[in-house]
């Protein structure tokens, strides 16, 4: 008997007991917990909406780097709630062409004063150049000296290759011949600098949609005058989504900020309003400058 009593299991108020000890105990430690967790998980989602912008911002900067002088647009309000386009002419390529005026005769200069349809290319032939690309001389971005205009009249600053070129020598079409010579002449006559042509094929435009609060790049589509506001326009425009979540974007541009250069700003917002009552936002701001040296 002795040895029966010794061996009983536990009573049902020694359970309830354990059991309040046990659920006290958890709500100390879900306390001490819940601010660390929450915490973690607002980092996380944080550092993807910053991750977002700062992407966006750098692939934008990276290719204004890129952008032919004096092409970059902006149109629509671009006052963060509504549509906004910035648009500009990436170059693929450049180099210097031989001048008419000191050249004395050698080779196969560019000619202004009529509509010549090729020249020597000084140096390397730029890699890639196929026909149906375009080269680009002294561009302003102005009227009678705008890339967007054409490639055949009188004032327009852009002629398309019309094959691949042979040796160093590279053949435009040309009706017209082009406005102006970029190169730059010393006291003597001779060439101190300039001469430069810029090789082009299509427009790139980064568009705001706050309905969609998508921020998208296109590209592909014709070079055409006006800046084009909806899109896909003219060509064969392909779309790639830059960022998604974005609930501000403004893009502003400052064309000749210094003697060279233009200043492209962009201000962007992430927000996850999916948080609910942690829904917080991510505001990031750039500035780019463009190269407006024609």
């Amino acid at each position: 008997m002795t040895e029966l009593r010794r061996i009983r299991g536990f009573t049902l108020v020694e359970m309830i007991v354990v059991i309040v000890i046990t659920g006290i105990i958890g709500g100390i430690v879900a306390v001490f917990l819940r601010a660390p967790v929450q915490s973690y998980v607002d980092s996380a989602r944080r550092a993807e909406m910053t991750d977002i912008a700062d992407t966006a911002l750098r692939r934008i900067s990276r290719d204004l780097h890129l952008a032919l002088p004096n092409s970059v647009r902006i149109t629509g309000t671009c006052s963060g709630a509504t549509t906004c386009f910035i648009e500009f002419i990436p170059t693929t390529g450049g180099g210097r062409y031989r001048d008419a005026k000191s050249s004395l005769g050698a080779g196969n200069p560019l000619e202004f004063t009529f509509a010549d349809t090729s020249f020597d290319v000084l140096g390397t032939i730029p890699p890639g150049l196929v026909g149906g690309d375009q080269i680009v001389v002294y561009n302003l971005g102005i009227g009678g000296a705008d890339a967007y205009e054409g490639n055949t009249g009188k004032t327009h600053v852009r002629r398309a290759i019309s094959g691949a070129p042979v040796g160093n020598v590279i053949s435009i079409t040309s009706v017209n011949p082009l406005p102006f010579d970029s190169c730059v002449y010393d006291d003597s006559g001779f060439v101190a600098g300039g001469c430069r042509f810029q090789v082009v094929q299509t427009p790139v435009t980064y568009a705001y949609d706050p309905v969609a609060g998508t921020l998208t790049r296109w590209q592909g589509y014709a070079i055409q005058y006006p800046q084009p506001t909806s899109l896909p326009a003219t060509g064969t425009p392909s779309s790639a989504l830059l960022a998604n979540k974005v609930t501000n974007c403004i893009f502003t541009y400052i064309p000749g900020v210094s003697q060279r250069s233009g200043l492209v700003t962009m201000y962007l917002t992430i927000s996850d309003q999916a948080a609910g009552e942690n829904a917080e936002n991510v505001n990031l701001f750039a500035a780019t400058h463009v190269n407006n040296v024609p």
